[in-house]
C-alpha cells in the first residue's frame, strides 16, 4: 500500500478558494475507505487546514497540533516564547501520534493537519501507517511566496486556532527550508 499504488504521473491541480465548501478536489477520499491517512503537506497559509476540514466534514478524524496548542494555552502560540512553544508543539505530536496510533488499529480514516516539511517526518509517517497496514495519501498544496504572503496577511488578522500568525521573516525561512515533496508518491495541488 502507498507510494507503489499511485500512478508515476504525480496529479497536479490548480485551485484557487476562500471557503470549505468549494473544495472538492479529493472526490476519491470520501470518508468510507477504512485505513486511509491522509498527510496533509505545504507551507503556512497553503490551505492545509481548509481541506482537511473538508475531509473531516466527510468523516475523517483531524490531526492538529494547531488545534490542541490553542485548546491548552487559549491563544495563538506564537504568542509564547519560542523555546516554550517548540517543546509545547513537540509533547503535543507526541500526543497526537499515539491518537494517530490508535485510529490506525481501529482502520478509521485520518487526516493529519501538519506541515510534513522535511522529507524524514515523511518518510516515518508512512513507514508507520503501512507498518499498521493502512494505506497513505501525501497531499501537497504547493504555493509560491506570493500567494502565502498574500493568504497570511489575511489569515493574520484572524484569531482562532487555525490561524497561528506567521510574520514575513518566519514565512521567508519556512520557505527557504522545506523540503518539497518530489518522487514521493505525492498529489501536488497548486495553490493561487
Amino acid at each position: 500500500m502507498g507510494a507503489e499504488e499511485i500512478p508515476s504521473a504525480t496529479a497536479r491541480l490548480s485551485v484557487s478558494f476562500t471557503c470549505v465548501e468549494e473544495v472538492d478536489l479529493l472526490p476519491h477520499l470520501d470518508g468510507t475507505e477504512r485505513g486511509v491517512v491522509v498527510m496533509m503537506c505545504g507551507l503556512s497559509g497553503a490551505g492545509k487546514s481548509t481541506y482537511a476540514q473538508a475531509l473531516e466534514g466527510r468523516g475523517y478524524t483531524r490531526l492538529s497540533i494547531d488545534e490542541v496548542v490553542w485548546e491548552r494555552i487559549g491563544r495563538d502560540g506564537a504568542d509564547l516564547d519560542p523555546a516554550e512553544y517548540e517543546r509545547l508543539k513537540s509533547a503535543v505530536e507526541r500526543e497526537l501520534w499515539e491518537e494517530l496510533i490508535r485510529l490506525m488499529e481501529a482502520k478509521l480514516p485520518v487526516v493529519i493537519d501538519y506541515s510534513f516539511w522535511s522529507r524524514a517526518t515523511r518518510d516515518r509517517y508512512k513507514a508507520a501507517i503501512e507498518t499498521h497496514g493502512c494505506r497513505w495519501e501525501l497531499i501537497h498544496l504547493k504555493a509560491d511566496l506570493e500567494t502565502l504572503r498574500r493568504r497570511l496577511a489575511s489569515r493574520n488578522q484572524r484569531n482562532d486556532a487555525n490561524s497561528v500568525t506567521v510574520s514575513d521573516e518566519l514565512l521567508e525561512r519556512y520557505f527557504a527550508n522545506f523540503e518539497e515533496p518530489t518522487g514521493e508518491g505525492e498529489r501536488v495541488i497548486v495553490q493561487e
